[in-house]
């Protein structure tokens, strides 16, 4: 998961701290399958590297990642994430759930019955997957890539 080229392009909004935006990639990665349960990643210092961030920030991110229990570090032996289901399960219910509420704060003014609002997402949704089957897959990442815990 250290490969540069998947952390380029990343911008942080100036609203939120940005250690809580790193923990927000970390979790779509993971729910998207970019980054795999058990999967190495980078260490603290290369993290902060990749993403232009002050490595003090990518730590706290990682405390926090930690705190939540989606990501593991033992000793000295590289972080990982989680295995634990129900860890992952949770991250993808909460991505799940903003998302939703996000939607549903957009659209509360428009006035429109929810079987017609079903019906729309239903027609969205399924064009939205067709073209994600139309594009080429990215290559998964390796398990045993990542970097050593040299923070």
């Amino acid at each position: 998961m250290n490969k540069v080229n998947e952390w380029a392009g990343i911008t942080f909004n100036s609203r939120d701290p940005v250690y809580s935006q790193v923990v927000r990639l970390f979790k779509e990665k993971i729910v998207t399958g970019v980054i795999q349960s058990g999967q190495t990643i980078p260490s603290r210092r290369e993290l902060a590297a990749l993403l232009k961030i002050n490595p003090n920030t990518a730590q706290r991110a990682y405390k926090e990642m930690e705190d939540q229990r989606l990501i593991v570090t033992e000793g000295n032996s590289p972080s990982r994430i989680t295995l634990e289901l129900d860890v992952l399960r949770q991250i993808r219910a909460e991505l799940l759930g903003t998302a939703v509420e996000a939607f549903v704060a957009s659209i509360r003014n428009i006035d429109v019955p929810l079987d017609e609002l079903l019906n729309v997402i239903q027609q969205k949704y399924t064009e939205a997957q067709a073209g994600k089957r139309q594009e080429p897959p990215e290559a998964p990442f390796e398990s045993g890539q990542g970097g050593k815990n040299d923070d």
